[in-house]
This record gives C-alpha cells, structure tokens and sequence, in this order.
C-alpha cells in the first residue's frame, strides 16, 4: 500500500528531515542490549506508515521506547498527529478519544480492554534489512500538526497543546546544544520518564531525530533497573530523569556505572538533593525548564547556580500576572503563569514562583512553593506537597493544607517545625500525614488526586 501524506502540498511546504544522521550506520537507539542504526529505523518507520489505517490522528501508547519513536515518526510520516494523553488511564485514553472523532491508538503490547480501533504494532515482522536508499531520509512538512499534548493536570484540568514538527526542532535545537556543551558531540540517553510526556517526548524521542544521540528502549524503573541499563550503553552517558526517581536512586545504595550528566525536570530540584546526586553519580546535574505550552526553553546547574540560562533565541516579558515569552518554537508569544526576575540584560532569570501560588493573607505574603521547599526541609520528611484548598471565606481567603511523607514523626512535631520556619499565617490547617503521594508517572502531583487523598485523611475537608 502507498503511504498517504495527507492533504500537505509538499511542493510548497517548507520541509525538515524525519532523522539527521551522518549516515546509515549511526546508532539511533539501543534495544535489547543491541544497537538500532539509522537505515534500520528508518526501514521500522517506513514498514509501520504503511500499515496504518486512513485517520486524522492516533493515540500513541507505545510502552517501549523505540517502538515509541517508531510509531511518533510512523503517524507523522502518514501526515497525522500524534495525541498524548496525560496519562495512558483508559479514562484519560478515551477522553481525548472523544476529543479527536476518527483516531484510532497505536501501540506494542496487547491491551485488555483495549482503546476502540487499536492497533498493535510488532518487530517480528518488520524488515531488518532496509529496501531504501538511506543516504536519503524521509522528510516531514516543517508547519504539520506532528502532536498534541496534554498538561499534567496538576493545576486543574489538562489542556491541549499544539506541536508542529518544526516547533519540535527549533525547542530541541537548545537543548542539544546545552547537552553537547556538557559532554560533546555523541552521547547515548537512559530516561526513567514515559515518552508520552512534552519532557520525555524532547529529550528521548525528538532529540535523538536530531543526529548524534542514542536512546535506550527501556524505561528503567527501580534503582537496580537504571544501572543495568546505564551499563547496557557505551560512554558517555545521560540520565534523564525527576527529582522523585533522582531520590529513589541516592538513598537505594546501588552503585551506577559512570555517567557524563543528569538531566532533571518536572518538578523544583532541591539545591541539597541535586549535590547529594552529584556525590553519587559524580557528575553534573542540569535541570530544565519549561511546560507542555512551550517546551524547553532554559536551563542552570543548580548546585551552583541559582539563575536560569535561556536559550538562544529566547526573551521573557514579566507581567503582573506571570511571563509572556518568546522563543524559536513559538508562533506566537505564550504567556505562563511563572513569575520571574531577569538579570545579564534579560538572559538569565530567578524564578519567583507562580502567579497561582502567590498568597496573600493579613497583608503578608508568601508561595505555595517556598511553603513546599521549607516543608521538605524538616528533617525526617520524606516527600511532602502544601496547596490550597476550594473555596474561600468572606474574605477570599482560601484554606492551606498539606500532605507529608515522614515516617517517625507525628502532624504536631511538623506543624511546630513549620512554625519555627514560616509565619503562623501560613501553617497549613490540615496537615495530614499519608503513606505516598499521589505522583503520576513524571512526579507531578494532579491537583483532582491531592483533593482525593486529602479527604480520605480528612473527611470533613
């Protein structure tokens, strides 16, 4: 069967290359303890495309990585969009289904239940030698709709996020370059974070399109699992990973084959965790930031800096109520909700926190996410989130609680070590202690499970 492009006129469409490899030889991922080079991969995505039925758009829920980049580069090349739920639930799933009339969901691995119209794609009959000529590479229209991703949910209800495949270029352009400063011009990648994710889907899938980057197939989950697979790959080497897991993987005692750097997001990376994983892997961490509305678009080492380091291209605008910002992979100016300070002319910033997490109260203020950080500072606190709750007094004033992580201690001994660090104003009514929190699959917490949990501690809430 021909592959369809779609409805793109492809004389008239600038064009971007699907992989820049320097030739057919280069390794783009590893599986199985075994090198994938680029003609191969190539040959798995052109194979794919042409298996696939007419639709607008597909729900990629590959769990593999590299049947995950296969199937991403597959649906792009069929001209349509690859849709990433915020998380692979099936309520999630059939949401975003509803959403998108005509999809269909792609993945590796036998569902039961199974998304309506899915459909399961496999290696075994796939060629391993490739009938195409790949010193010639697929190209995709640089202005389709390549994915659309969804927010967390960890501020309300997830949103939907437009990426075009030249957006996915110019926003991984910055952070390839900052990582090819780090540690040169070829590395390989081991992500604990799922692709389906805006940061995930950067650094482990779009990233390595771009040329001299290999990723490992896996999705390495317990402390062991990341160095086995760490030791599955040639030096040099990049962790992709959270706070969560980083944590996780310095308190386990596991000693992990050398690494070149880490790489961190989703979540604030606590200036002492970030030192005690350098002590450990003995190597720099890089943490990253950005969001799902505009990818990565700065970046800072934070055991010795506070200041953020924008991309090249990059410029912030602060407003009263956030950040409008700028970049190469923006059609137009976002505004986020992140409050920030700028320095160096306006290449570098302080986060400040976030419009939505400010708080006001008898004239004093503070963040939810400095009440957070002082929180995870006491000693024997483990994990540990403070939000505010719906709904507010006469006054507009909503209620603060908390949810803490801290075997041994006891609400009273916490509440009095808060009272030590913030105002009374702030000490969050209730804090209540809980066995784990509610992290999806990157560490964020959905504002909707927090509420849940919190009123399974606290029914009167």
């Amino acid at each position: 069967m021909a592959i369809v492009y779609g409805t793109y006129e492809r004389e008239v469409l600038q064009h971007l290359p699907l992989l820049n490899a320097t030739d057919g030889d280069c390794v783009v991922a590893w599986r199985d303890g075994k090198p994938i080079s680029a003609h191969v991969f190539v040959a798995h995505v052109h194979a794919v495309a042409e298996s696939l039925p007419s639709a607008p758009a597909a729900i990629n829920l590959c769990e593999d990585r590299y049947a995950f980049l296969v199937a991403f580069c597959a649906i792009a090349l069929r001209g349509q969009t690859n849709l990433l739920p915020s998380s692979r639930a099936p309520r999630a799933v059939d949401e975003v289904m509803a959403a998108h009339p005509g999809c269909y969901a792609l993945g590796e691995q036998p569902l039961d239940p199974a998304p309506a119209g899915y459909q399961r794609m496999s290696f075994s009959d796939m060629p391993l030698a490739p009938e195409i000529d790949s010193t010639i590479w697929p190209s995709i229209p640089a202005e389709q709709v390549v994915a659309i991703g969804y927010t967390s949910g960890s501020t309300g209800v997830p949103s939907a996020n437009v990426k075009t495949w030249r957006s996915f270029h110019a926003s991984n352009a910055g952070n390839l370059a900052m990582l090819q400063q780090a540690v040169g011009q070829r590395f390989e990648i081991v992500a604990t974070v799922p692709p389906q994710h805006m940061y995930g889907l950067e650094t482990s899938v779009v990233l390595p399109l771009l040329g001299g980057v290999g990723i490992h197939a896996g999705r390495p989950f317990f402390p062991a699992d990341v160095a086995a697979a760490l030791a599955a790959l040639p030096s040099p080497r990049v962790l992709v990973t959270t706070p969560v897991h980083l944590r996780a993987m310095v308190e386990s005692g596991v000693t992990f084959p050398a690494v070149a750097a880490m790489l961190s997001a989703t979540a604030p990376m606590p200036i002492e965790l970030a030192r005690l994983a350098e002590a450990c892997f003995d190597a720099p961490l890089l943490e990253v930031f950005g969001s799902t509305e505009t990818c990565v678009f700065a970046s800072r080492r934070p055991s010795v800096d506070e200041d953020w380091q924008l991309y090249d291209g990059v410029t912030l605008h602060p407003q009263p109520d956030g950040t409008l910002i700028e970049a190469p992979q923006l059609s137009s100016p976002v505004s986020l909700a992140d409050i920030v300070s700028l320095s160096a002319g306006g290449r570098r910033f302080q986060l400040c926190g976030r419009h939505a997490d400010m708080l006001e109260i008898a004239g004093k203020r503070a963040s939810l996410g400095d009440l957070t950080r002082r929180l995870l500072a006491i000693p024997g606190v483990k994990d540990g989130v403070v939000f505010q709750l719906d709904g507010g007094d006469a006054l507009g004033v909503h209620r603060i609680a908390a949810l803490v992580v801290a075997p041994g201690l006891d609400e009273h001994v916490i509440q009095n070590a808060l009272r030590q660090a913030i105002d009374p104003l702030f000490l969050p009514r209730p804090l209540r202690l809980v066995h784990a929190l509610p992290r999806n699959e990157t560490g964020k917490l959905p504002r909707e499970a927090l509420l849940d949990l919190l009123q399974q501690h606290d029914p009167a809430v």
